[in-house]
C-alpha cells in the first residue's frame, strides 16, 4: 500500500489529478450514484438545459471497471505523464492550456459532425497526447508485443491499426490524431524558424498569463538531472521487444 501511494504521489499533479477525476467518476458510475447517459457529451443539453457539466464529464468516464478501462487509463497516465514531465517540464500552465484547447477543438468537431456519434472524449485526448509525445519523440525505439519494431513517430498509427484488428469504433482515435496534428503544427512548427524546419511565424498558443500564474512552478530547476533511458517515464515492454516508450 505504501509503495502504491508513493508511485501516485510521484505523478504531476495534473496527471494525478485527471487519473482521479476519471477513477471517481467510474467508481460513481459502477455504484449507480450518477448514470453514464447523465455525463456524455450533449450540446443541445448544454445549451438549451444548461448542463454545462457536460463538457467536462465527456472526458472523465472510460466505461466500467475492466480490461478496456485499464487499457485506457494506462495509456492516458502514460502519455499525459511523460509529457508533463517531459517537453512540459516547468510548463504546466501550457500543459494544462493544451489539454483545454484539445478538449475545446475535440467538443467542437462533435458539433460540427453530429453523425460521428462520439458521446465521450476522453479516448480522444489520450490520442493526442499520445499523438503528440511520438511527434516530439520521433527517434524512440519502441516494439510492440515483441513482434515488431518501429520509433515513437508511428506509435499513435500503430495503436490505430492495433484498434481495427480488436474491431473497435476508431472514429474518437482519429479525432486525436486530427487535434493533435493541429496543435503540433501550430505549437512545434509554424512558430519556428525556417532554419530549423519551421515557418518563422510567431507563437499563437501560448497560454495566458493568468494560467501560467496558476499553475507554474520554476521555469528552470538547476537541481533537476534527466533520469537514464531505462528509467524514464513511459517505460513499458509489450512482450520481448525493446522498451516502448521512453523519453529522449
Amino acid at each position: 500500500m505504501a509503495a502504491l501511494q508513493d508511485a501516485y504521489y510521484q505523478m504531476p499533479v495534473i496527471t494525478r489529478s485527471y487519473m482521479t477525476a476519471c477513477f471517481f467518476t467510474t467508481l460513481a458510475c459502477q455504484l449507480e450514484v450518477i448514470a453514464p447517459l447523465n455525463l456524455y457529451f450533449n450540446w443541445k443539453q448544454v445549451v438549451e438545459d444548461g448542463q454545462f457539466w457536460r463538457m467536462l464529464t465527456n472526458f472523465l468516464y472510460f466505461g466500467n471497471f475492466g480490461i478496456d478501462y485499464l487499457f485506457h487509463m494506462f495509456f492516458l497516465v502514460r502519455y499525459c505523464r511523460a509529457l508533463e514531465e517531459g517537453s512540459f517540464r516547468g510548463r504546466s500552465g501550457d500543459f494544462f492550456w493544451m489539454l483545454l484547447l484539445g478538449s475545446m477543438m475535440m467538443m467542437l468537431i462533435a458539433v460540427l459532425l453530429p453523425w460521428l456519434n462520439v458521446m465521450f472524449l476522453g479516448a480522444s485526448l489520450t490520442f493526442m497526447m499520445v499523438y503528440i509525445w511520438g511527434r516530439r519523440n520521433p527517434s524512440v525505439a519502441m516494439s510492440f508485443l515483441g513482434l515488431f519494431s518501429f520509433t515513437a513517430g508511428y506509435l499513435p498509427w500503430v495503436l490505430l491499426g492495433f484498434s481495427l484488428l480488436l474491431g473497435h469504433n476508431i472514429q474518437a482515435d482519429l479525432i486525436g490524431i486530427a487535434c493533435g496534428h493541429v496543435y503540433y503544427f501550430l505549437e512545434d512548427v509554424y512558430p519556428t524558424v525556417m532554419a530549423d524546419g519551421g515557418m518563422g511565424g510567431p507563437r499563437m498558443l501560448a497560454a495566458p498569463a493568468i494560467v501560467t500564474r496558476i499553475f507554474d512552478g520554476p521555469v528552470n530547476d538547476p537541481n533537476y538531472v534527466a533520469p537514464p533511458p531505462g528509467q524514464r517515464a513511459g517505460g513499458f515492454q509489450w512482450g520481448q521487444g525493446r522498451q516502448l516508450g521512453g523519453e529522449e
